[in-house]
């Protein structure tokens, strides 16, 4: 694998530059606070190859859905998390020349990605008219406060003569998406206004023919320096720029320092109070400091970090996959906001078109569960119920009762434009019910699942009821014309994911429905008739499986496939997304992602040795593992196998899937929900956690590679620290009341 930075603890850092590399370094680069974020493109204008992105938590355009095959019940628009207003950009003109790393000549390059403080930083040398002259730019984007970018740029006249320095300073709203139909731009600007040293621009979400709320976006700017500001500048309507120039003479530095404020109409009614806000919280933070600022900013880290590192020794791989993966899953959500969620890119760029899938409940919501305050996963929950509105009209659509959460969704509507993923994957609708036992049986929390929660599965369930169909000839229930886990199988019967999650949403929804009160009962108003038909499906449900081969089969006619393993794949044809034609993939035997898989490891402790060894055995030499959510499950499995090798290659996968590019896709943005998967399958896999009739267990191994690992996890009030070396495993209960844990089958009293 080609790796484009070094390989470090705590920084993502290259002292390379390479143009072909562009645009995968601003994605590895990006920053970001759960409220607003950009990849790591350069504040400068940049006349090579670069993908510039700021991307506004909640904040997406309806696009049309470009298909000559629309559909009743098709999505009638395509959402997407829209480009904002560039308010990074700082251009530096030298002797009057504007500097271009794309032409320049240039040396001492490094750009650094500090994760343990959540601060970008890129210095080079510029040579040019024969002189030399030092830049070092630096930002962040606040933790502290959600609204606040910090940009600092420091410029250095190495020469022996003196050189005039100009900073152009702007906003800029003329910005576009390179997903944008007929290259549209998205956004009108309202009003601009600035004065020597500041400057600001309103802006609102262009006109949509669906109804859906526009947006409206306030940004203003305050710059520091000690050159001389110059005139107000005006070079479109679109954009606002403040200008300082000056001499540096021999050796002497200068600095400018960019505070930025942004606010949306998500948090303002109107837009009297969004231009107030903007203008109050920017006078508030000119006040302060750079390094003031970035103080209030690196506390909250150090504050997460505590919670949620993995120290692992003898792999620094290994430790700085980890830790990337964390650092980039925080940048994008922490909990504050519970109408937000987690983007597949994030902040990192616009495949996917920012929204919502169901990687949140089935991999993003465990690890959050193990290193954050529970609100923080209740807030994922919420996201949902607040939603069932949407999620009625999803159902309706396809002419079903209950309610059929979106696969992609930024309000609830289901926004995407492929038919086989927002008619046929809807198993995502048991993965959000599978979140809520998971969020209960790990908290111990029932106050959501016997509220807000029992109406969310009561409606899935009224869903399920209505899409399975009773077969006649087998007396036996079925759902067909599916799309599981596995993306590379469209439109296929009785897929056994499906209609296993469909079986127990309905047997979990029943136990639930026992133990709500009287008043939520009530509310949801199950009649006895529909607990009947309920229950008739659970007993009844068709389950494909192989008897001869002991497996579970992934969907009905998947044996009579031409089953060579993926090894009998020529390397040049790799990944298979990328060079075959859509048919054949679709008739080959390759799996994108755990399918069945998917399902043992969600319900691992209701399987036995055997049927686990056999699944794993027979369906991963098929699997390309070309959906980034692929390797954790086969870690974790592997792990559970003993089959420590398997499980270990698996972690490095998912681990450094980005920093080391395995699938040629992430110079388009990072694949964020699953950078769970590495936490995952160090504290899941190779710490072997389970939670179990109230009890947390523990089974670990050592991988032979590492000296040690350890690691913090939440449970019920406590924070225990797990480490394992090659002398064993030592469980530390830092606060909390005491408890009893399982390791190894002995109990273990921590206090």
């Amino acid at each position: 694998m080609k790796q484009t930075f070094e390989i470090t603890p705590w920084h993502i850092v290259t002292h390379n530059f390479n143009p072909e590399d562009k645009r995968l370094q601003e994605s590895m680069t990006s920053l970001g606070n759960g409220n607003m974020g950009m990849r790591g493109f350069f504040e400068e204008d940049y006349s090579g190859d670069t993908l510039p992105g700021i991307y506004l938590g909640g904040v997406w355009f309806p696009d049309k859905t470009r298909v000559g095959w629309w559909k009743n019940g098709y999505p009638k628009y395509f959402g997407k998390v829209i480009n904002a207003i560039n308010f990074i950009k700082l251009n530096v003109l030298i002797n009057g020349e504007p500097v271009d790393l794309a032409t320049d000549q240039f040396s001492n390059f490094a750009l650094d990605l500090d994760m343990q403080h959540s601060q970008l930083t890129r210095s080079f040398t510029l040579t040019k008219q024969g002189r030399q002259i030092g830049f070092k730019f630096e930002r962040f984007i606040s933790a502290a406060q959600k609204e606040l970018a910090v940009i600092r740029l420091t410029v250095t006249n190495q020469s022996q003569e003196s050189v005039n320095v100009t900073f152009r300073s702007a906003l800029d709203a003329d910005v576009q998406n390179e997903d944008a139909n007929y290259d549209e731009r998205f956004w009108n600007v309202l009003k601009t206004d600035q004065t020597a040293t500041t400057g600001s621009i309103v802006a609102i979400t262009k006109e949509n023919p669906f109804g859906t709320p526009r947006f409206t976006v306030g940004v203003q700017m305050t710059n520091t320096t000690d050159l001389t500001a110059g005139d107000v500048i005006k070079p479109s309507s679109s954009a606002v720029v403040n200008q300082f120039s000056g001499d540096l003479a021999p050796n002497q530095s200068t600095q400018l320092t960019k505070h930025v404020v942004v606010v949306t109409s998500r948090d303002y009614d109107n837009r009297a109070d969004l231009e107030t806000a903007m203008k109050t919280l920017s006078s508030q933070v000119a006040m302060k400091s750079y390094d003031d600022l970035f103080a209030a900013h690196e506390k909250i880290w150090a504050d997460r970090w505590e919670k949620s590192d993995v120290e692992i020794d003898g792999d620094t791989g290994a430790q700085q996959g980890i830790r990337f993966n964390l650092y980039q899953l925080f940048s994008t959500y922490y909990g504050e906001d519970s109408r937000l969620n987690i983007g597949p890119k994030g902040f990192t760029g616009e495949k996917y078109g920012g929204a919502t899938y169901w990687d949140t409940e089935a991999f993003a919501v465990p690890v959050y569960l193990g290193i954050t305050d529970p609100s923080v996963t209740r807030n994922l929950l919420m996201y949902r119920y607040q939603q069932l509105d949407g999620a009625y009209v999803n159902a309706r659509e396809q002419g079903l009762k209950g309610a059929l959460y979106p696969m992609v969704t930024f309000d609830g509507i289901e926004c995407h434009n492929e038919w086989e993923i927002t008619f046929e994957e809807i198993h995502r609708n048991g993965d959000i019910a599978f979140a809520i036992y998971n969020y209960t049986r790990y908290t111990g929390d029932t106050s959501y699942v016997l509220n807000e929660g029992s109406k969310v599965l009561t409606e899935i369930s009224r869903f399920w009821a209505d899409r399975v169909h009773f077969s006649e000839r087998n007396q036996q229930y079925m759902i067909h014309g599916v799309t599981g886990p596995d993306e590379y199988e469209n439109n296929v019967d009785n897929n056994w994911y499906t209609n296993y999650l469909a079986q127990w949403t309905l047997k979990y929804t029943l136990e639930i429905l026992d133990q709500v009160s009287d008043d939520v009962a009530a509310k949801l108003a199950v009649t006895d008739g529909e607990k009947k038909q309920w229950q008739d499906i659970v007993d009844r449900m068709y389950l494909p499986a192989d008897k001869d081969l002991g497996i579970f089969v992934q969907h009905d006619g998947f044996l009579d496939k031409d089953l060579k393993p993926v090894s009998a794949i020529p390397a040049d044809q790799r990944p298979i997304n990328q060079n075959w034609s859509w048919d054949k993939i679709l008739r080959s035997p390759y799996i994108k992602q755990g399918d069945v898989l998917q399902g043992v490891w969600d319900f691992i402790d209701d399987f036995t040795p055997a049927q686990k060894k056999a699944n794993f055995d027979f369906y991963e030499p098929l699997t390309v593992h070309e959906s980034s959510l692929s390797a954790a499950i086969h870690s974790i499995l592997a792990a559970d196998l003993h089959y420590e090798d398997k499980a270990v290659e698996m972690y490095e996968r998912t681990a450094r899937l980005d920093l080391d590019n395995y699938n040629n896709d992430t110079s388009d943005g990072l694949h964020i929900t699953s950078m769970t998967g590495s936490w995952l399958a160090i504290v899941q896999g190779f710490a072997g956690m389970r939670v179990r009739n109230d009890q947390l267990h523990f089974a670990p191994f050592l991988p032979k590679k590492w000296n040690s690992y350890q690691f913090r996890v939440l449970f019920r009030g406590r924070s225990i620290q797990v480490r394992v070396d090659s002398t064993g495993t030592k469980l530390t209960l830092l606060s909390g009341e005491p408890l009893t844990v399982d390791l190894d089958g002995q109990a273990v009293e921590l206090a």
